[in-house]
């Protein structure tokens, strides 16, 4: 569908090496370069569009001033895991190269992303901690991401394990679904079978109901272990990718990330992931701004 009209943004279609986006450029002269926000939309990467996601990127481009670059990236099941990273990966490098022929300040770019979204800004980042042919991502700015396929058993999920629009089921069937993987797997994953003890051991330090603040694990009860099943962590051996769970990145990559804003919601299965990965960033000093919103649900 065509964008909509905005009597204060320039909006156009284009595709950076590919890749489909649309970048929304406020209408009023500025007498430097405006700042520049690569946006990637949720939608568990199956779902959603340009499209979906326009009045709120029309209402960032607006009210802070700046550059809005939002990523039509390729949805599964056409397009097989990772193409969706991949192509946020390409429009990025390309804005990056590119952002003075669009007005906008290489030093000022942030990357923002909801949901799943938020997942391909924190994979993004980390990607580009080591590229020196480009500029550096000035920021990132992660609203209710997901971050870690290893624990499906955090307080965040008991709490919200029924909790519409997202339930912890829901969550588990929406990655077997983006991955194209078995389905009858399903219980064995929420019961942590997908993970061997040398995994478990490994990140434990990151990855721990002990790292959430004691407000969050009001009746919180630990889970009983459950077996390991061999079969089942062949089939979703993917969800250990640093692509598919930065969570699990080394502190060599964590260590070099931007400045970071996190977003959690209370009522969202995928709170604990925000609070987990704010924790980690701050342990390597970077310095992170959070907002929780009390009443939020994903």
């Amino acid at each position: 569908l065509p964008a909509c009209r905005d009597s204060r943004l320039f909006i156009k279609d284009l595709h950076f090496d590919g890749v489909p986006v649309r970048i929304y450029l406020p209408r009023i002269p500025s007498a430097s370069k405006r700042k520049g926000v690569i946006f990637f939309h949720g939608g568990c990467g199956m779902f959603g569009s340009i499209r979906s996601h326009e009045r709120i990127c029309r209402y960032m481009a607006r009210k802070s001033d700046s550059v809005v670059v939002s990523v039509g990236y390729s949805l599964s099941p056409e397009h097989k895991y990772p193409a969706q990273i991949l192509d946020c990966l390409t429009a990025s490098v390309h804005f990056l190269k590119t952002a003075e022929t669009h007005g906008v300040d290489p030093d000022r770019i942030i990357v923002c992303g909801d949901s799943a979204g938020g997942t391909f800004a924190a994979a993004v980042c980390q990607e580009l901690v080591n590229r020196r042919d480009i500029p550096k991502i000035h920021a990132q700015v992660l609203i209710y991401p997901f971050l870690q396929a290893l624990n499906f058993n955090l307080p965040s999920h008991q709490k919200n394990a029924f909790i519409p629009f997202l339930s912890r089921e829901r969550l588990v069937y929406f990655i077997l679904k983006y991955l194209k993987c078995d389905y009858s797997v399903m219980g064995a994953v929420l019961a942590g079978s997908h993970v061997p003890e040398s995994i478990n051991l490994k990140y434990k330090k990151w990855i721990n109901p002990d790292l959430i603040p004691e407000i969050f694990k009001l009746d919180y009860k630990p889970p009983v272990p459950a077996p390991f099943l061999p079969q089942v962590h062949k089939e979703t051996k993917v969800l250990f990718g640093t692509r598919f769970s930065p969570l699990l990145a080394e502190n060599a990559v964590i260590c070099h990330l931007p400045d970071t804003c996190i977003i959690t919601c209370e009522h969202d299965v995928l709170r604990d992931d925000g609070l987990l990965y704010k924790k980690r960033l701050e342990d390597n000093n970077v310095k992170v701004t959070w907002y929780h919103v009390d009443e939020g649900f994903h």
